[in-house]
């Protein structure tokens, strides 16, 4: 073996060996949508003293914390997004009705002394001092003179001998002890019986108790202790409540709900055995595939997908990457994209085989190694950019999506470039291998290769043909927008979509007249799959959620529920605005990108080719009536990739070529290397097609929209990046007064006297 053989197989048995150990000593931390539980967004709003800023939203959070912690909730995670929003993940918790209460108060507690009653005009006005008391009294009520962060603690109890019920015991810190013995004293001064020698305590702008200082305390002394009780008509669970938000302190700000998404357990437990299967499935398709197409070569290939695999997973546990659903199908999609870059290189050194047949196959692969480097670095970056692109502009699971797509696309280079080229190169060394072209797989053309070659068909004599078909379909897909309208998810709309299991089967008619019936006539009810019921309302409260549930399981028996996600309407204009500044975003950095490593004209085509597969997947989902959400717009994002990945290619080879014949016409060079791509574009596709099927067929609900849409996406992709792409560059190169690309240099090494001395694997020739 040379020492380059050698450095890559001594670093491809490193790595692998250090993945292997990952994988049996750690586990994967799972997002909610696969280990089941809640996920709240909560937005901070401006107080009357206090702005939203990061610094109160992190006080807040804090505070939160504590109040989560005292609800018992195992492993919660809070988490500050931008300036004023926080992420509160709460794992196994089903029914977040209390979280959200207990969580979202404010708990702005005061204490106030009370000035004499209030008159009925002003009473219930929450921003002045006339609160009603407990009886539903107006008192007039002083300033504060103490706020809940003077209370050090705060209990509930139950008072059997005094017979008060239950209270809750509040312990003050010393200084706010002291103002407490100063209010209580000043309020003893005042006769038995007056309103004046009572203290009201206000929870929230309400007086949740309002007691009379005990007969027993005198003017100006107050109560010494530096503790009180507050009583009232409390139950076990309202006192525990309230002494949990005191003891957890005030929020600094008020907070609002604007996202909430529950996921049962047994939904990401499908998922999650859904996707392992189709992984494995479509894993084994695409070995299959690429080992019955490339012989020896292919297996070696597919021993490298699997090596891919694991180095892929150990890095997304060793990071501690955080698996989401469409995350889950992310690493899955990846496994597919992986075989690319072999691909490439296999195809590039059956043309060097077939341009030259009396090379070894060691000097093939390493031209074919050395060709499709500019390709597989081209077209990779273009897909790192689409996965920058859904983690920056994503917004929750779809943020994991682009971790592990972009994980992927790093592993399954290293897969391609270190492990299947130190295999191969291992392999090509071997005279058996060699000789026998039957068993290598690369000193065969192929049978598309072959074919093309022997009808070569003229494809580009004409390009208006195939834009005024880019046209139609363009037509097709915008009139389908138009006429059947866009199903925009939640996500996008704002509101709440809510999917039930029952014990026993409901028809949709019958699920809307209950529903209707029940108070919710604007509720709109759908089919979910293996007999689920989908309800998708406006603005809905939880406890109107949980009336939804009742009333749904009055003819369905025991209802459970699968999947909650709550959108505020503020968030889902915020995240429609979001995806179009997503879409624009993506397309100007693609076309950036591509205008600095090809022709202008080049790039353009590209982005034309880009913009024709986005609106023809929307309208796509626009005639079958799919939903468009956060899980499309990740797929929209991935197909923007893989398209312009597709056309890198064409595109590279072109420049190639044509750097080569700079006399030739551009319209017989784009045909040439269109035709010599065309086999990589129909391998590479398959791999990707074998695991999306798999991904549709077996990933039940959750993913098959996912899966369709990347479906649709790559195969028009795969279509514009020949058909549309390369029309458009020729329409655009007849303006063009640029001239032909320079031709590259042959790679070589410099003697001393400063002339190049060819590569002992390159026997001269030349095109």
């Amino acid at each position: 073996m040379t020492r380059a053989t050698t450095v890559r197989a001594v670093l491809a048995a490193a790595v692998l060996l250090v993945s292997v150990l990952i994988t049996l000593t750690m586990s994967p931390r799972f997002g909610l949508d696969l280990q089941g539980g809640t996920r709240m967004v909560l937005q901070a709003k401006d107080s009357a003293t206090t702005k939203a800023d990061r610094e109160s939203t992190d006080q807040t959070l804090e505070v939160l914390r504590q109040r989560i912690d005292s609800l018992g909730v195992s492993e919660p995670t809070l988490t500050r997004s931008g300036e004023d929003r926080i992420i509160v993940e709460l794992p196994d918790v089903q029914d977040p009705r209390k979280a959200a209460e207990v969580i979202g108060r404010t708990a702005q507690l005061s204490f106030h002394a009370v000035q004499g009653p209030g008159t009925e005009q002003e009473k219930g006005k929450a921003t002045g001092l006339t609160l009603p008391d407990e009886e539903g009294r107006p008192l007039a009520l002083g300033p504060a003179r103490l706020t809940g962060a003077g209370v050090k603690d705060a209990a509930a109890s139950f008072d059997a001998q005094q017979g008060a019920g239950w209270t809750v015991a509040l312990d003050f810190h010393k200084g706010a002890g002291r103002d407490w013995t100063r209010l209580t004293g000043e309020a003893a001064c005042h006769p038995v019986q007056d309103d004046r020698r009572r203290v009201a305590i206000v929870l929230d702008d309400q007086v949740i108790s309002s007691p009379q200082v005990a007969p027993s305390v005198g003017c100006n002394v107050g109560l010494p202790s530096g503790s009180t009780q507050i009583t009232g008509s409390f139950g076990a669970d309202e006192a525990r409540d309230l002494a949990l938000l005191i003891k957890g302190g005030a929020l600094p700000l008020p907070v609002e709900i604007v996202e909430q998404r529950t996921v049962g357990p047994t939904l990401g437990a499908a998922a999650i055995d859904a996707s392992a299967q189709a992984a494995l499935i479509g894993a084994a398709a695409t070995a299959l595939f690429i080992t019955f197409v490339y012989r020896l070569f292919g297996a070696l290939a597919a021993v490298a997908l699997a090596a891919y695999g694991v180095i892929s997973y150990a890095a997304l546990v060793a990071l501690g990457v955080t698996l989401t659903l469409p995350g889950l199908a992310g690493f899955v999609l990846a496994i597919g994209m992986a075989v690319d870059a072999n691909v490439l290189v296999f195809e590039r050194a059956r043309e060097e085989y077939a341009e030259r047949p009396g090379r070894s196959l060691r000097s093939a692969m390493t031209a074919g190694f050395r060709n499709a480097w500019s390709a597989v670095a081209d077209s990779n970056v273009t897909t790192l950019i689409a996965a920058g692109l859904l983690f920056f502009l994503g917004s929750g699971p779809v943020k994991g999506f682009g971790v592990t797509l972009a994980i992927g696309v790093l592993a399954s280079m290293f897969s391609a470039l270190v492990i299947a080229r130190a295999l191969t190169e291992i392999a090509s060394r071997s005279r058996f291998v060699s000789d026998y072209r039957g068993v290598n797989g690369i000193a065969r053309p192929g049978r598309v290769r072959t074919w093309l070659a022997r009808r070569d068909p003229q494809l580009f004599r004409s390009p208006r043909r195939w834009l005024l078909i880019s046209t139609a379909l363009i037509a097709v897909a915008v009139l389908g927008i138009v006429v059947r309208g866009v199903n925009l998810g939640v996500e996008f709309t704002g509101g709440r979509l809510v999917e039930y299991s029952t014990s026993r089967p409901v028809d949709v008619e019958t699920a809307r007249t209950a529903l209707a019936d029940a108070g919710f006539g604007d509720a709109e009810v759908t089919t979910a799959g293996a007999g689920d019921l989908s309800v998708r309302t406006g603005d809905l409260s939880n406890d109107e959620e949980h009336a939804l549930r009742a009333a749904l399981a009055e003819e369905g028996g025991h209802t459970t529920k699968v999947r909650d996600e709550l959108i505020g309407p503020s968030l889902g204009d915020e995240l429609r605005r979001n995806a179009l500044i997503a879409l624009a975003i993506a397309v100007l950095v693609q076309l950036g990108y591509l205008a600095v490593r090809f022709r202008w004209t080049f790039a353009l085509a590209s982005v034309a080719a880009l913009v024709h597969d986005v609106i023809i997947l929307i309208g796509a989902f626009a005639w079958l009536g799919r939903t468009v959400d956060g899980i499309f717009l990740a797929a929209l994002l991935t197909v923007i990739g893989y398209s312009v990945n597709d056309s890198v290619v064409v595109f590279d080879r072109v420049r190639e070529l044509w750097a080569k014949a700079r006399r030739v016409p551009v319209a017989t060079i784009a045909n040439r290397a269109v035709l010599q791509t065309v086999p990589r574009t129909v391998n590479t596709g398959m791999g990707a097609l074998f695991i999306l099927a798999a991904l549709a067929v077996l990933g039940g609900d959750s993913l098959a929209d996912f899966a369709l849409a990347l479906l649709i996406g790559i195969c028009v992709g795969t279509y514009s990046s020949v058909l549309t792409a390369v029309p458009v560059a020729l329409t655009l190169e007849k303006s063009s007064k640029a001239p032909p690309p320079a031709r590259k240099r042959a790679p070589g090494r410099t003697s001393r006297a400063g002339t190049k001395r060819r590569d002992p694997l390159d026997n001269g020739a030349r095109v």
